[in-house]
């Protein structure tokens, strides 16, 4: 019996014989996956690759730059669009910006390709650990693919998307175009795109200006740009600043003395003018919004991203004067009315002062609810009494109001007596204001008011306010609220009679009139003289400077309200908002403050209609001007709209009116001789108005309530409306000389002190209305005016049809 055995020496033939096949089956199926990897990469490449965008957005660069609105002389009012924007040439960045950038993004984007694979394995192998995707490794070329063209979603398909994007760009654009892109074009909080609007933002000032320690926290930003903006949250910021500064060493970006130097800099926090953290250098909201609207009606919504630039006609410091004038005016108005009281009143737990965290809670809550308006500061009051009233705006800023002529002004809120509603207490919030070198307290005004300043010469507008606070309403009362201009639109009345052979020294009734109902085919109609007050007879002028409601009336009802209504629409002033009644001489149609300002121009340049006009011209981002004005100029003959006798007639009588009549306050105080105006206020006060002008400006007051009511019987134009235009005249008439009187026109003579046209000589001229007519004065049917006459002197007895009946008066 035989029996075989294998030997030590077979048996390890055979264990490495199967190793080996082992091996080799394993080599053969990594091999095959491989090949299936790659097989199954190409195919997806090759699907993938077609449907990636074309590059264009990136190589013809036209980031979505928002419309700006400037002042004649270049200062921004206003910004619109989502992003702001201020983009530069790769050139105009500073190097030590590059830098802080590279150390805080990518210190090796000048060496791969588009992707750091060192970076990849370290976000891998983090990923793995965690079992989520919780660190990537995105390098500059793939942080501008994914903001130009993909979203941030962390996905795989997105990733691989991102990937062959970054390839595609990196073998299309240099490394500077794609940094040039990646600084332009990155989100860095508070609506700032690309890093020199987030310098203007965070430090104001332009980016090339930024030390070391700036450029360290601006390029920290990036990373969380909500988190770690130095407004939001300057301690995150702060810490990241440190982390780019150590790496900007590290590289060798700084010496050991400049990074010492970075780490102990003081960082200060400032936004600049024209940035939404920092608002504007002028307040030109009105005069942005409506820039704004007239391009839109242009371009549409296109006009948000494309980069225009707009420069309006305003000047920069007349306009700031202006909203000056017009806040001062109104609060001037609110300090001498009733005060109403505070604004509501809240319990204050006792000894909150001593927990400062629990008081700036209050505070803030409330000051979201009652916010500032510009100087008109929010905050609740502590203490009060008849001496002393101690308000809170915040834990650290306690503000007492002792000086007497402020408590004067609320009194009523501090007698021992007062009523509930307008007491002030512990637990009021109210509203605090510097009014020169004391602080009081004023509510927040009610009342509005409107100012526009244009050029008479071509239309221009200088300057415009449209109320209060452009942040409480964008409702312009300059161009949209149509009121009634009272004695403000008596000038234009009187320039209808002097064509229809009434002259300044026309004698006038002021006796009271009246119309019955059966006159009116309504209800009987008695106008009032302000102050009820009468004179027997007065000139025409002297009508005038008084702004007597009796004369105006009867020149009108003399001229004929048809007549006027015509005549009117020479001055641009619209027809079917000045009926053809009596009331219209007292100013009962509607305009706005720049209609009037636009018709008082045509007095102050001679007598032409020139449209008043805000924007001059506007640019394309590149500067390439693609909208320029072409403004009517007075002195075209196309443009004449009034007779030049007339006109120079009305300035003499309404320079008197500034030297003697209802504004003498202007010579007074400005002691000159070539301001014309008048002064306007409305039945029951409900408008008060002053519209004045030299030959080189006009300006135009409104003040009232946007929902009519009384001022308050004793608020009169001159009153309420005028301080605000002189406040405005001293600063845009300041080293201005005067303009005397230009050459008497032709056709015009000056005959006993007062003017005559030459088709209306004394004797012709009509010498009086609504007064008895003296039989060796006044001849019946006198030549050239024959039934006119009759009517103006009330002699005829078939008035024109178009008019109401003529009445003794």
């Amino acid at each position: 019996m035989s029996s075989s055995t294998n030997s030590p020496k077979d048996n390890a033939d055979a264990s490495h014989s199967w190793v080996g096949r082992f091996i080799l089956k394993s080599a053969m199926f990594v091999a095959g996956l491989g090949l299936c990897g790659v097989l199954l990469g190409s195919l997806a490449l090759a699907l993938a690759w077609p449907n990636l965008p074309d590059l264009s957005a990136m190589i013809d660069y036209r980031p979505r730059v928002p419309l700006r609105i400037y002042t004649a002389d270049k200062v921004l009012i206003g910004e619109f669009g989502e992003e702001r924007r201020n983009v530069l040439r790769f050139n105009e960045i500073p190097d030590v910006m590059k830098s802080a950038i590279l150390s805080a993004e990518d210190d090796r984007f000048y060496q791969h390709g588009g992707i750091d694979w060192s970076g990849v394995a370290r976000a891998t192998l983090a990923n793995l650990t965690h079992m989520s995707k919780t660190q990537g490794a995105s390098t500059i070329t793939m942080q501008v693919a994914r903001n130009f063209y993909l979203s941030s979603e962390k996905t795989y398909t997105r990733k691989f998307y991102e990937l062959l994007l970054t390839f595609k760009i990196e073998a299309t654009l240099t490394k500077d175009q794609i940094l040039d892109l990646y600084m332009n074009q990155i989100y860095l909080g508070h609506r700032a795109y690309g890093f020199a609007a987030a310098s203007r933002t965070y430090f104001g000032k332009p980016l090339g200006e930024v030390s070391p320690a700036e450029a360290a926290m601006l390029a920290g930003i990036p990373k969380a740009p909500s988190r770690f903006n130095p407004i939001a949250n300057f301690e995150r910021a702060k810490s990241r600043q440190g982390y780019v500064l150590a790496r900007m060493k590290n590289l060798g970006y700084l010496t050991e003395d400049e990074y010492q130097r970075a780490v102990n800099e003081p960082i200060v926090i400032k936004s600049a003018p024209g940035t939404p953290a920092g608002g504007y250098a002028i307040h030109g909201e009105y005069v942005a919004e409506l820039a704004r609207q007239l391009l839109y009606g242009v371009y549409q919504d296109n006009i948000y991203s494309r980069g225009f630039n707009i420069y309006t006609t305003v000047n920069s410091q007349a306009q700031e004067k202006a909203y000056d004038a017009v806040r001062e005016g109104i609060l001037d108005y609110t300090r001498r009315s009733v005060y109403p009281g505070p604004e509501t009143n809240i319990d204050l737990p006792k000894d909150i002062e001593n927990d400062p965290a629990r008081l700036d809670a209050i505070l803030d809550e409330l000051q979201e609810k009652y916010t500032d308006s510009d100087d008109v500061l929010t905050g609740v009051v502590l203490e009060a009494s008849p001496t002393k009233i101690t308000v809170a705006r915040t834990s650290q800023e306690i503000i007492d109001v002792t000086d007497k002529r402020a408590l004067r002004v609320v009194a009523r809120g501090l007698v021992k007596n007062a009523k509930d509603k307008v007491r002030i207490q512990r637990g009021s919030v109210v509203y605090l204001h510097k009014n020169g070198d004391y602080w009081e307290v004023i509510n927040m005004p009610s009342v509005q008011a409107a100012f526009v300043a244009v050029r008479p010469q071509d239309g221009a507008i200088q300057s415009m306010v449209g109320g209060f606070d452009f942040e409480g309403g964008k409702f312009n009362r300059v161009t949209q609220a149509w009121r009634q201009p009272g004695s403000a639109f008596k000038p234009f009345i009187y320039a209808s009679s002097l064509e229809r052979g009434l002259t300044p020294a026309t004698q006038i009734s002021d006796e009271p009139f009246t119309l019955t109902a059966a006159q009116t085919g309504s209800k009987a109609w008695s106008p009032k003289n302000y102050g009820r007050t009468y004179e027997p007879m007065l000139t025409m002028r002297q009508g005038l400077y008084k702004s007597k409601n009796m004369v105006s009336i009867r020149i009108m009802q003399a001229v004929g309200p048809k007549y006027v209504q015509d005549y009117l629409t020479r001055f641009g002033f619209d027809r079917e908002r000045q009926p053809a009644v009596l009331p219209l001489a007292l100013g009962a149609g509607s305009v706005t403050p720049l209609q009037l300002a636009g018709a008082y121009s045509v007095f102050a340049n001679g007598g032409y209609r020139v449209p008043p006009y805000i924007i001059d011209h506007v640019t394309d981002s590149a500067g390439k001007v693609i909208m320029q004005s072409k403004p009517t100029i007075a002195g075209d003959a196309a443009a004449r709209a009034v007779d030049p006798r007339t006109v120079y007639v009305m300035n003499d009588m309404m320079r008197g009116v500034a030297t003697s009549g209802t504004g003498a306050r202007v010579h007074r105080e400005l002691k000159r001789n070539d301001i014309g105006g008048k002064t306007g206020t409305t039945n029951d006060s409900h408008d008060a108005w002053f519209a004045g002008f030299t030959p080189n400006l006009v300006g135009v007051v409104w003040m009232g309530y946007d929902q009519p009511r009384s001022l308050g019987s004793s608020e009169t134009g001159g009153g309420a409306s005028l301080p605000i235009w002189l406040d405005y005249m001293r600063y845009a008439l300041k080293g201005k000389p005067e303009t005397p009187p230009g050459a008497m026109p032709a056709g015009l003579s000056k005959i006993n002190g007062d003017y005559y046209f030459s088709e209306f000589p004394p004797g012709q001229a009509v010498a009086r209305v609504g007064l008895p007519k003296p039989a060796d004065t006044l001849r019946d049917g006198m030549d050239g005016i024959g039934n006119l006459l009759n009517e103006l002197t009330g002699g005829s007895t078939k008035p024109r049809r178009e008019e109401p009946p003529i009445v003794p008066f």
